[in-house]
């Protein structure tokens, strides 16, 4: 369905959105606002539902494990995986961390990265121990797979890739990197934090290895995430946190660990922020992730054409960009212009959204960066507009 077609006689999609009545909110690639039957599902969870998982044997307990059960098989197909495959984290940030804190290096001790990485997807690795190369970007600002072809070799175990940049908003020929990687034996993780809620995923057909995303930037709740990963390779990683429900049997000589994807799932789960990450895949379902990138790529389009007028004003990644817009205004730094934004009711992102090596390469200190949803419209690029017209009359500009 069109995303401007109400979803029924009543409701339009921006309405379901409690929390931006009156409010212009472009900072949806930090975190997504929730829909009505999100925040139902969550309150419901709490309120009625609530019990324990994996663990009680009466009904509402029995009824509780289903509904987390049901919420990891969905999770699974809307990335085109399998819910034997797919573990709930935190986080993607946690789950980067998992797989290089579990996979066996087999020999391998680096990793090739991009520069826009996002630093969730730098950090780890340091940490890991694993050796970083850092492939350069296209003059579009795109990741550079011609030079990552030349770039890998046998020593890689890893190419970890966002497929969509959360600064620039450009997307990442998938397949071609899983290609890339596999033509060396590496394997290719996806960051899918910007691109599961505006593009439709298949790992299958991407042929990628691991693949994460976090719940909030997918209109769900925070603290719950997704580590999709090849049946084969977890099973061959260790646990890297220990407790219960990820155990076959302990005593105080040794421990033997359950099949994944329990063998990650220490401690009790956050239960009710899997059943809000149901509810908020369910709604994006409804309305199709076909219809929110085109939805989205519209906006980006005319927002890219209204601040192109603007004398002053320079704007980052590609014009394709998926659902994020980068800019700066010359002579202002990024955070006075967020600040008098938020004046004219315009919520922006600015800093170096927690992409400092890109910035460098940018040249730049931040960027001031509007990202758009399924609930925005052209009243948000107009407001965008306006408000920075006021910061050049505001900086004499």
């Amino acid at each position: 369905m069109n995303i401007e077609t109400r979803i029924n006689s009543s409701l339009s999609v921006r309405d379901e959105f409690p929390a931006i009545a009156n409010w212009h909110y472009l900072d949806s690639a930090a975190t997504a606002q929730k829909p009505q039957p999100v925040i139902d599902a969550i309150a419901n969870a709490y309120a009625r539902d609530y019990a324990t998982v994996h663990r009680g044997i009466y009904k509402r307990s029995s009824d509780m494990t289903a509904a987390y059960e049901a919420a990891r098989s969905a999770a699974a197909g809307l990335i085109g995986g399998t819910a034997a495959e797919t573990l709930f984290t935190r986080g993607a940030t946690e789950a980067i961390n998992l797989v290089a804190r579990s996979l066996p290096k087999d020999g391998r001790d680096r990793v090739l990265l991009s520069a826009l990485e996002h630093h969730s997807n730098i950090v780890p690795w340091q940490l890991a121990g694993f050796e970083v190369d850092v492939c350069p970007l296209t003059d579009a600002g795109g990741i550079d797979l011609d030079a990552a072809e030349r770039m890998i070799d046998e020593r890689h175990r890893v190419v970890a890739f966002a497929h969509v940049s959360n600064v620039l908003g450009s997307i990442l020929d998938a397949g071609h990197a899983a290609e890339i990687a596999h033509s060396k034996g590496a394997l290719l993780l996806l960051d899918g934090c910007q691109a599961v809620p505006r593009l439709p995923v298949d790992v299958k057909n991407i042929g990628c290895d691991f693949y994460t995303f976090s719940g909030h930037k997918l209109y769900g709740p925070t603290g719950i995430g997704i580590l999709w990963g090849r049946a084969e390779l977890l099973e061959a990683m260790p646990p890297w946190h220990g407790g219960g429900a990820m155990i076959e049997n302990v005593t105080f000589e040794r421990s033997t660990y359950a099949s994944p994807p329990q063998r990650f799932e220490a401690g009790t789960p956050h239960i009710v922020g899997a059943i809000g990450l149901h509810a908020a895949i369910d709604w994006v379902e409804r309305l199709s992730l076909d219809a929110i990138h085109a939805h989205e790529c519209a906006l980006v389009a005319e927002c890219r054409a209204a601040l192109s007028a603007i004398p002053g004003v320079t704007l980052y990644g590609p014009d394709d960009s998926a659902g994020i817009v980068s800019f700066n205004v010359e002579g202002v730094h990024a955070h006075d212009v967020a600040t008098i934004l938020d004046d004219a009711g315009v919520a922006v992102r600015a800093g170096h959204h927690c992409a400092q090596p890109l910035m460098e390469l940018l040249g730049v200190h931040a960027t001031a960066r509007a990202s758009f949803a399924a609930h925005s419209d052209s009243s948000d690029v107009e407001a965008l507009v306006g408000g920075l017209h006021q910061v050049k009359r505001i900086f004499d500009v």
